[in-house]
This record gives C-alpha cells, sequence and structure tokens, in this order.
C-alpha cells in the first residue's frame, strides 16, 4: 500500500478541482485527478504544481456520466496506490443553455443531470464499497468523501432549472450517504460554493459583478476556487471528524437571511 494519503478528484484540471488538487498535494495527499481527458493543456499543466508539491500525480480520462467505467478506474487507482483515502466529487457542467424552464429541454437536463447527480452517485457508490473493504484491511484507515454542491442547492434559478434540481439532489445524496457510511466510520460531507470565478460563469461575470455590487454577497466579492479547496482541505485534514454529514456553504454570507 501507498505510504501516503491519497485523494481522488473528479473534475480536476480547472476551477475548484484544480484549486482542491493543489490544496491537498499541499496538505499531503497524492493526487488521483479524474477530468473528461487527460490531454488537455489544464490538466498537463496541473502535473507540475502537484508534484512540485512533493506529491504523486496520476491524471486519469473519464466522463464522470459514463458509469460503465466506474470501476475500471477505481481498479486503476487501486492498482497504482492501493488505497483511497479521500474522495472529492467535484466534476460538474452547467446546462447547453440558460432558458425558462418552460422552455429546458430533455437534452440538456438529462447531461446537466448525467454528470452532476447521477454519475457523482455512482462513482461515490463504488468508491464506498472500496473504503468499507479497505477499512477491513487497515482498520486505522480514516477514509472520507465530500460532494461539491452549490448555493444552487437551495436558490431557484429559473433559467437553469436542471442545474438547480441535479446539485439539489447531490445535496441529498450527501446526506443519505453520510447516513449509511458513518457506522462504517466514513465521514460524508457537502460543501457548497456560492458565486464562484470559474469557466462555468465566464459568461454571466457582468451579471454577477452588478448583484454583487448591489449586496447580494454581505462580504462583497466573488468566492475563488481558492476559497472553496480551503474549505475542503480542513475536511480532509481532520478538522472536522466528529461532524459527518455537515453542510459548508463558502458563499461570503449568502446563508444569512436579513430584513
Amino acid at each position: 500500500m501507498n505510504a501516503r494519503p491519497v485523494a481522488v478528484i473528479t473534475g480536476a484540471s480547472r476551477g475548484i478541482g484544480r484549486a482542491i488538487a493543489t490544496a491537498l498535494a499541499r496538505e499531503g495527499f497524492d493526487i488521483a485527478a479524474i477530468a473528461r481527458t487527460v490531454d488537455s493543456e489544464a490538466m498537463e499543466s496541473l502535473a507540475p504544481e502537484v508534484n512540485n508539491l512533493g506529491s504523486h500525480f496520476f491524471p486519469i480520462g473519464l466522463d464522470i456520466s459514463h458509469t460503465e467505467r466506474h470501476a475500471e478506474v477505481i481498479s486503476l487507482i487501486q492498482e497504482r496506490y492501493g488505497r483511497i483515502d479521500f474522495l472529492v466529487n467535484n466534476a460538474g457542467v452547467a446546462p447547453l443553455h440558460r432558458s425558462d424552464i418552460l422552455e429546458m429541454t430533455e437534452e440538456s437536463y438529462d447531461m446537466v443531470t448525467g454528470v452532476n447527480l447521477r454519475g457523482p452517485v455512482f462513482f461515490a457508490q463504488k468508491v464506498a464499497r472500496e473504503m468499507i473493504w479497505l477499512k477491513g484491511q487497515y482498520p486505522d484507515m480514516r477514509p472520507a468523501m465530500v460532494f461539491i454542491t452549490s448555493i444552487s442547492a437551495s436558490l431557484s434559478s429559473t433559467n437553469r432549472g436542471e442545474y438547480c434540481i441535479s446539485k439539489a439532489g447531490l445535496s441529498l445524496a450527501t446526506t443519505i450517504f453520510a447516513d449509511r457510511l458513518a457506522r462504517e466510520g466514513i465521514n460524508v460531507y457537502e460543501v457548497r460554493p456560492g458565486i464562484t470565478r470559474t469557466d462555468m460563469t465566464a459568461r454571466v461575470v457582468e451579471k454577477y459583478d452588478k448583484l454583487i455590487a448591489q449586496g447580494l454577497v454581505p462580504q462583497g466579492r466573488w468566492a475563488m476556487p481558492e476559497d472553496i479547496a480551503k474549505g475542503v482541505a480542513s475536511i480532509a485534514g481532520g478538522d472536522w471528524e466528529f461532524s459527518t454529514g455537515m453542510v459548508f456553504e463558502i458563499s461570503g454570507g449568502m446563508n444569512i437571511r436579513s430584513l
């Protein structure tokens, strides 16, 4: 078995996933980085960032919605490292087009929920089984999982309903996995980012700049991927060992309800 703990991160090449990969490498994890393709410029540039932090980098190509390949990918990680200590289910996509819920297409709905909900749930299911087996072999292991959801899990956006539905479903999935895996000694957490500067939000920067200036975010700025990564690193470090099932919203105060 690998001497160092191993973190598996989906959607690792860009944005929040990329920031999490470097943050966990800094915390001493070797990184199994999953993205749709391993030969993208983003993935290729992440490798030296992780290596320079003293961690091993293992790139894996997988569209998380292709559930028939999940077992193969998990086997590759096990063959390479012999362990999986931490799963970050981060991969996500936006709708094909922002359109009114009354105009939402089945194509967009199926694409978004396939990547944002169905894929992560079945990948977590398979990883959970592997973690249970590993704990049977190595009782001192403390594996854990994080699901990256969104403030859209609890806020309505009528022009991207499929995204909100997918994140709300993933939020409840986190609770169900936390409930089931607590008896196995495996903690599960939800990290819920607010309005975050990533490629996904690049098309709506002007809109959110205006809303933030008008007070939408009490702390008055965008979340950055590194803000989310700090929260995940804290969980990975064991700071919240007695808090399985917790929702960590990192949104600059958007969770505050005020008059």
